[in-house]
């Protein structure tokens, strides 16, 4: 099971995109559906009954889809990298990813890359198409820090591959002399946390934007010392939110959240969901036991 999974934060729109990009990549399919209930249509002001979630997957990399109206937007501090095998897939992606969006780096030949070009899609998901001899994943979350965070990726990339298991740092490529950027901060950083590679990068350039809950990472945990842990390390020097949210030091927005509860999402009896949702979206971090007591009615 995938530990770390992308939630992307759509205003309205998730099936619509989850529909474009199940078409464009291979190995991939939509998965179960959550709607809002009576206290989550409550809480946050959409349609009972409208989408609330929607589970899929890419290249067999998992991703979930959130219907949470327009109150955070997608930008690129968080893009995710698409690393092509042929010129020809790497043209599909372009094609099929860059109609309504927006160019950030035009599709041509880089002295790192035959074939890379950075785009936002017509949702604002920001993506990186390049063109890869030997992929060993296929998409990779990738992570800029800018602003008052710039010069803090390796300090951050450090501090992730502490954290979780399974992890490591892969290669650090710093800015030379001369660029635009501070010599020695990182310009491309390729690490892994629990055996997912992700990308980091500084940049001291002028951006209007910053890490925001548009991208989440959600942490999948067995059980409540798992939930107790992963709190604790990724709140450090950052600040907690609701439902298991958080933002890090950095400000990158995680959920720390238990495998049981997306189970207890997808039981068939609505009554038990409502009362175990009912609990859930008073709680900060989550509370396990208290969750699956609401779900049993006890």
């Amino acid at each position: 099971m995938q530990k770390i999974t992308p939630n992307l934060w759509f205003d309205n729109n998730a099936e619509e995109a989850v529909a474009l990009y199940t078409s464009l990549f291979k190995n991939s399919r939509k998965g179960f559906v959550a709607r809002y209930g009576a206290e989550g249509a409550k809480v946050s002001g959409m349609p009972e009954g409208s989408v609330l979630t929607v589970e899929f997957q890419l290249e067999g990399y998992d991703f979930i889809a959130l219907n949470g109206g327009p109150v955070f937007k997608f930008n690129p501090s968080v893009s995710f990298f698409i690393m092509c095998q042929t010129a020809e897939e790497a043209d599909r992606m372009w094609a099929g990813l860059s109609p309504g969006g927006s160019i950030l780096m035009e599709y041509q030949q880089y002295p790192f890359a035959k074939k890379f070009g950075w785009l936002n899609d017509k949702f604002g998901l920001s993506w990186q198409v390049m063109l890869a001899e030997k992929p060993t994943q296929k998409i990779q979350a990738c992570l800029m820090y800018v602003g008052k965070q710039a010069g803090n990726a390796e300090e951050a990339i450090n501090r992730y591959v502490s954290i979780f298991p399974d992890s490591a740092v892969v290669m650090l490529s710093r800015y030379g002399e001369g660029g635009a950027d501070k010599p020695g901060t990182i310009n491309h950083g390729v690490f892994t946390l629990a055996g997912q590679k992700f990308v980091a990068m500084d940049s001291a350039l002028e951006h209007k934007f910053n890490f925001n809950e548009a991208v989440s990472f959600q942490v999948t945990c067995k059980d409540q010392k798992e939930i107790d842990y992963y709190w604790e390390k990724l709140t450090e020097g950052g600040e907690e939110s609701v439902c298991g949210w958080l933002k890090d030091k950095y400000g990158v927005s995680w959920q720390v959240t238990p495998a049981a509860l997306a189970d207890m999402m997808k039981d068939p009896d609505k009554v038990k969901v409502e009362r175990m949702m009912k609990v859930f979206l008073k709680m900060k971090k989550i509370d396990l036991a208290a969750l699956m007591k609401a779900f049993e009615g006890k």
